[in-house]
């Protein structure tokens, strides 16, 4: 007992030990969310939308959910907006647009943006960086710019549902969308069909993986005969699989660089023939307050740049400068992707969404490649391991590896005997079901998500943000005076890009006087306010007929101050004003005194 007594002593006094100051409870526990939502699974159309009803539910006074437009099939293209009413209108801040899921089956661009909606609100208050953003910058998302095509990818067996469901006649027999996949056994997966043929066939098992075929070398024949894909003959044409629904690709029918279907795949017949695209250019057009745009896609681990074509030609030196900043940084905090331009990296897009929003809108705009087979084996032992063929992990086995370790057998489907009605008796098989391979394990989905988020919110904290510095006055004599103002810009991006400017598509930033009894006599920007005082220096005057109302064509640069001198005749109080379109506004009163 004596023992006892002296151990629970012992526990209290621990116990006071690790209490906070004042006597309270410590918690060692995260608290709780307000809206919990699942990050390790994925959501179909409904699913997203509700949850981002849900989060607009939650905070009324930041986030409003609603519809630029239908989709081919009637459904809503959902917009979420994320904006704090307190500290100023939409359109008097940057913005920083998020579109996701153009192509249908690319699905992990959606969970982003629920990701980001949802981030953004548990973090408001709690974290300083988070705080400012909401309160500085406006964000708009749409988390499927094609529901249909994302609607279709959960119902469907098929796992390429790449397009959107306007209808298509691939095959040029007069007849749409009339042969596509069919589920033969009904397992909810397209898979492939072999005949096992013994000495006649062209494929042979795998020596790495008998789930795997290979061709037989030249001269030898081997036991299977590969078919293609479960399906059959719909319309009787000789070809299975031919025709199914849609048959283009949403991002070539944007109206920057398209080109005609013969030239660029999938393009339509002209740009914003899609409803989808053009509910979303006339949304983009309707907002010019917006400065950076991400295009969320699904594989490849890449960070996409303009332009899309060789042929358009290079970005301005300028705008490749905070491109490059910002893409640069971006490898920093995304692992295994690779910042890249998509006509020289990738390869070449007519008709494409970020070169529309970058050549015609003028803003910065990346695409992003959500997914890399990189992040399956992520440590320098484990690269090196992948260089042995005999490696358990070498590059063609490593997928079934990660699958029978990691996924316990989950995602793919070996080969069954089926009786085909064309075929006779067949295997079906030797496929992986759809929610791998282009999309990530459910288990590293969240942090796909928080990563991706976080390069695009850097992209948006480095918007432009025009603000005021320092004003100074001088007499000069009677009531003439001379004031130096400071106006800076100390974000990546311009206030307007390089090439916006050489073609005119951003309306120019405007500074403004306002003033009682004001007359500008003249107004002038000069290099160095210090160095100017001391020597007066060659400045460069402003040449514009009305110097209360100065138009800046070429916008502010990224990180930089330039200061305007004035000749000012007049006295009491002025303004001020510098209001920049994608930059934000900027105000500053003060005397006209010595």
């Amino acid at each position: 007992m004596k023992h006892r007594i002296v151990h629970l002593g012992l526990a209290a006094v621990i116990a006071l030990i690790l209490l906070p100051r004042g006597g309270m409870t410590q918690k060692f526990s995260d608290p709780p969310f307000k809206v919990k939502l699942d990050f390790n699974r994925w959501h179909d159309t409904d699913e997203l939308y509700a949850d981002m009803r849900k989060l607009a539910a939650a905070w009324p006074k930041f986030v409003k959910t609603s519809s630029i437009g239908k989709s081919h099939q009637g459904r809503e293209i959902m917009l979420v907006t994320v904006n704090n009413p307190d500290t100023g209108p939409e359109m008097s801040k940057a913005a920083m647009f998020i579109e996701a899921n153009v192509h249908g089956n690319e699905i992990q661009g959606g969970e982003i943006c629920l990701y980001t909606v949802w981030y953004l609100m548990e973090n408001y208050g709690r974290l300083e960086a988070v705080t400012r953003l909401v309160d500085e910058r406006v964000f708009y998302l749409i988390p499927t710019i094609n529901p249909d095509g994302r609607q279709y990818f959960f119902e469907s067996p098929g796992g390429s549902a790449r397009t959107g469901h306007v209808p298509v006649d691939d095959d040029n027999d007069g007849l749409f969308d009339e042969d596509g996949p069919d589920d033969l056994n009904g397992n909810g997966v397209i898979e492939q069909i072999r005949k096992y043929a013994p000495g006649q066939g062209t494929h042979r098992p795998s020596r790495l993986d008998p789930r795997l075929l290979e061709p037989v070398p030249f001269g030898e024949t081997g036991d299977y005969i590969l078919l293609g894909s479960e399906g059959i003959d719909n319309d009787k044409d000789g070809r299975v699989n031919e025709d199914g629904p849609g048959g283009y690709d949403g991002n070539r029918n944007y109206p920057s660089d398209w080109q005609p279907n013969y030239i660029q795949s999938g393009a339509m017949d002209y740009p914003t023939q899609l409803p989808e695209a053009r509910a979303e250019v006339e949304f983009l057009a309707s907002h010019p307050n917006i400065a950076g745009v991400q295009s969320y896609h699904n594989f490849g681990g890449m960070i996409l740049r303009g332009p899309g074509a060789e042929a358009v030609g290079e970005y301005p030196r300028a705008d490749v400068q905070a491109y490059d900043e910002l893409g640069r940084n971006g490898e920093r905090i995304l692992p295994f992707y690779r910042y890249i331009v998509i006509w020289s990296g990738l390869y070449t897009v007519h008709g494409g969404f970020i070169d529309f929003t970058n050549d015609t809108l003028g803003m910065i705009s990346f695409s992003n490649e959500l997914w890399s087979n990189e992040q399956y084996y992520t440590s320098a032992e484990l690269k090196e391991q992948q260089k042995d063929p005999d490696s358990p992990i070498a590059p063609q086995k490593s997928r079934f590896f990660f699958d029978d370790k990691l996924e316990f057998g989950d995602q793919f489907l070996d080969w069954k005997p089926f009786r085909h009605p064309d075929y006779g008796d067949v295997e079906i098989g030797g496929t992986w079901k759809k929610f791998t391979g282009r999309v990530p394990p459910r288990f590293m989905l969240e942090e796909l998500c928080h990563r991706n988020m976080a390069f695009t919110l850097y992209q948006a904290d480095e918007m432009p943000l025009v603000r005021l510095g320092e004003t100074s006055v001088e007499k000069v004599g009677g009531d003439v005076y001379r004031a130096f103002v400071d106006i800076s810009n100390p974000k990546v991006a311009p206030t307007i890009l390089e090439k916006a400017a050489q073609n005119n598509t951003v309306r120019p930033d405007l500074l403004t006087l306002e003033g009682k009894n004001l007359e500008v006599i003249s107004a002038s920007w000069i290099d160095n306010k210090a160095v100017y005082k001391l020597r007066p220096s060659v400045t460069s005057l402003i040449d514009q007929k009305n110097l209360k109302r100065i138009l800046i064509r070429n916008g502010l640069p990224g990180k930089t101050t330039r200061t305007i001198m004035y000749f000012l005749k007049g006295s009491g109080e002025i303004t001020v004003k510098y209001d920049s379109v994608k930059g934000g506004t900027a105000a500053k009163t003060f005397k006209l005194r010595s």
